[in-house]
Formats: structure tokens, C-alpha cells, sequence
């Protein structure tokens, strides 16, 4: 396994529209999840896209920490999803307070759906499919945008809340 470098704002593979993985079990695909879950571990975050890491693959790896949810049940251990369906389930929103790795040191309030319905495939190529709430449909819909292009700040509608940790902080 290696650590990965991360592609940061302005570098344009996290523009593009990611490709769909059509072996998940190609020795390159595993190779390559393997050395995101060592890159997120690393960099401490909560999720990471392959196009983060210069792959304009339609992967990416999260988990979700026990710090970010009421009931430490909730809490996931790293994921993989491979040609992930990301959609909305209802109308209701929710405001969340988002960093990335390839914006580091920012952060804003970007508003989300507060549900959704997931599917894809895991990394054995099986059906991973569900419904999510807080911050588990946070990161979800967050990764996936980075398989479309899109980075958190194109859907920042308030902009008083956005600037460097340290200062938002105080």
C-alpha cells in the first residue's frame, strides 16, 4: 500500500465527471482502495474520492466516526462504493459544516438532503444499497460530488460561514 497524493482545488481532475469502474475486482481497482483507505486514514478524513487522488474513477472510500453521530451505533468502519446512486429521499434539508482534503484548512455551511437512498457496489463488486441520514448522507452526497465534478463550495448558499477552521472557531 502507498499514501496518495491529493489533488487539491484547482487541479482539473476534480472538475471532470468520473468514469464508471467496469471491474471492481481488477487487481488495479484493489490496489487502488486500497491505497485511498491508507490516504484517508492518514489525512484524517471522513471520506475520499478517487478523482481526489488523481483517478478520475467513479470510487470512493468513507467512513463515519463515532464523533459525528448521537448513537456511537450509527458509526461505520471504512467503506468502499464503487459506481455509487446517490439520490434524495423527500424534500427536507440540512445544513452541514463541511471540510475537504483537497480544500485544507476551509470550511463552510453547505446545505444537504437530510435523506437519502443509496446503491452501488461494495469492494467485492457485491450490491451495497440503503437509506441515510445525517452525517452518514452528508459524506455520501459530499463524495459523490466529487465523482460529478462539483467540490462543496460550488453549494454554498451562505458565505458568512465560510473561511479558515482556525478563525470560524473562534
Amino acid at each position: 500500500m502507498a499514501l496518495l497524493k491529493i489533488a487539491r482545488m484547482g487541479n482539473p481532475v476534480l472538475h471532470q465527471v468520473a468514469q464508471a469502474v467496469s471491474d471492481p475486482k481488477a487487481p488495479e481497482i484493489q490496489s487502488l482502495i486500497a491505497d485511498m483507505l491508507e490516504t484517508m486514514a492518514d489525512a484524517r478524513g471522513a471520506g475520499l474520492a478517487a478523482p481526489q487522488v488523481h483517478q478520475p474513477l467513479r470510487i470512493f472510500v468513507y467512513h463515519v466516526p463515532t464523533n459525528r453521530v448521537a448513537n456511537p451505533e450509527e458509526a461505520l468502519l471504512p467503506r468502499v462504493f464503487i459506481n455509487p446512486e446517490i439520490n434524495p429521499v423527500g424534500d427536507e434539508m440540512m445544513i452541514c459544516s463541511e471540510g475537504c482534503l483537497s480544500i485544507p484548512g476551509l470550511r463552510a455551511d453547505v446545505p444537504r438532503h437530510a435523506r437519502v437512498r443509496y446503491s452501488g457496489l461494495d469492494e467485492n463488486g457485491e450490491l451495497l444499497e440503503g437509506e441515510a441520514t445525517g452525517f452518514h448522507a452528508n459524506v455520501l452526497q459530499h463524495e459523490n460530488d466529487h465523482l460529478n465534478g462539483i467540490l462543496y463550495p460550488q453549494r454554498i448558499t451562505d458565505f458568512e460561514r465560510f473561511g479558515y477552521v482556525e478563525e470560524i472557531l473562534r
